[in-house]
């Protein structure tokens, strides 16, 4: 009954989380996240506590032309779920449009997401955002690299602006 109960709920919060991504809602996203979650993705690497809070609110606030859809909520057990969304936008730097199909792996525990994983293909994400930079290095360590260092960077700043 509780293990039931448990993974019910579990829907609920991702559910939640990704209705309120559509509407570029980021407090409520926050909401949805335990005091000290951890985060990880092929842009921002691992991120922690507020970092993972301030990117989400820092992602809503500059979101372009923004579209969202998930599916395929997928309950592992009693903690873990997964499943697949959708966001399609317009990438500020280049101002190209961008399709990115991303499967979330997340840890669940008393309601709150305690461990966030989202894995999508770097090299396909950076022919779109980037253009011929992406088509030409988005399989290597280098642009990558680079990525992740102007992410990081944005975000301190966004961090640093609130």
């Amino acid at each position: 009954m509780l293990k039931t109960i448990a993974m019910q709920t579990n829907t609920q919060v991702i559910e939640t989380f990704y209705s309120a991504f559509q509407k570029l809602n980021y407090s409520k996203m926050q909401d949805c996240y335990s005091e000290h979650p951890v985060f990880n993705d092929p842009v921002f690497g691992i991120l922690e506590g507020e970092e993972v809070k301030g990117m989400w609110e820092m992602l809503c606030k500059n979101a372009k032309d923004f579209s969202l859809t998930y599916s395929n909520i997928e309950l592992l057990d009693e903690e873990y779920a997964t499943c697949r969304w959708k966001a399609t936008y317009t990438f500020s730097k280049t101002r190209r449009k961008v399709t990115n199909d991303i499967k979330a792996y997340m840890r669940i525990q008393n309601g709150k997401i305690t461990e966030h994983t989202d894995f999508f293909d770097f090299w396909k994400w950076s022919r779109q955002a980037l253009g011929v930079p992406g088509w030409l290095l988005g399989w290597s360590g280098y642009l990558k690299n680079k990525v992740r260092s102007n992410a990081l960077r944005n975000l301190k700043l966004f961090l640093e602006s609130r």
